[in-house]
């Protein structure tokens, strides 16, 4: 987001960031080709019932398309949080639910369930990247191979989009950020429960550890040659 046009963030918030590093923006620029727009949990267990969720598919799909005619990758990282009945994550299943939803998030988030595939109106490609987590961030080591795969394509930069923006989007934020990633929170392409919950997440990011922009804003960027302060 320009200079000109702050995102939509707290008074307080807007006059911290400018005290701590004088812009708005962190980043004017995401080399196309070493840049990947990562899609988190956009899978039917999450999306089917939430219309926030529903409602930025058709931007989702948009911008990965302009992503890749510019140059850079697109990632769909899915939850997997059971196998075969088995836990996957059991301190979280046995310490944050009632048993009965335990079991669900547990069951539904499995390889083969219904709930554990992508939604299907998404535009997933055969060159994009899917990989699959075990816990909120897809940038937590030993527990998902995107690192990995961005590594071997060169990538430095990542936009995030997907649900829900507080919870796996901006966790994976934060870590991206933490492995030295330059980071983007993609404001209309991210999705929450509730709109404070929503502004939550993206306000976080803001604050220490991304940029937070639209997706024309986005592909403007793309398209920007890099300046040199």
């Amino acid at each position: 987001m320009s200079e000109n046009n702050a995102p939509i963030m707290p008074a307080y918030v807007i006059e911290r960031v400018m005290q701590k590093r004088g812009r708005l923006r962190i980043f004017d620029h995401f080399e196309p080709h070493r840049t990947a727009l990562v899609i988190i949990d956009m899978q039917c267990f999450y999306v089917q019932d939430l219309q926030p969720a529903l409602r930025i598919i058709p931007t989702i799909n948009d911008l990965a398309k302009g992503v890749r005619e510019r140059g850079g990758v697109v990632a769909w990282v899915s939850m997997t949080a059971g196998q075969d009945g088995t836990s996957l994550w059991p301190l979280y299943h046995d310490y944050f639910f009632k048993a009965e939803n335990g079991a669900r998030h547990r069951d539904q988030l499995s390889p083969g369930s219904p709930g554990h595939a992508l939604h299907p109106e998404l535009d997933v490609q055969p060159e994009d990247i899917q990989a699959t987590k075990t816990r909120f961030s897809a940038f937590m080591p030993g527990v998902c191979d995107l690192h990995e795969q961005l590594q071997a394509r060169g990538i430095s930069n990542v936009a995030i989009g997907g649900v829900v923006t507080n919870f796996c989007c901006e966790t994976s934020a934060r870590d991206a950020m933490m492995l030295d990633y330059r980071v983007a929170m993609v404001e209309d392409i991210n999705a929450a429960r509730y709109p404070e919950d929503h502004q939550n997440g993206l306000t976080t990011v803001f604050q220490s550890f991304g940029d937070v922009v639209s997706a024309s804003e986005l592909l403007d960027d793309l398209m920007r040659p890099e300046t040199k302060s």
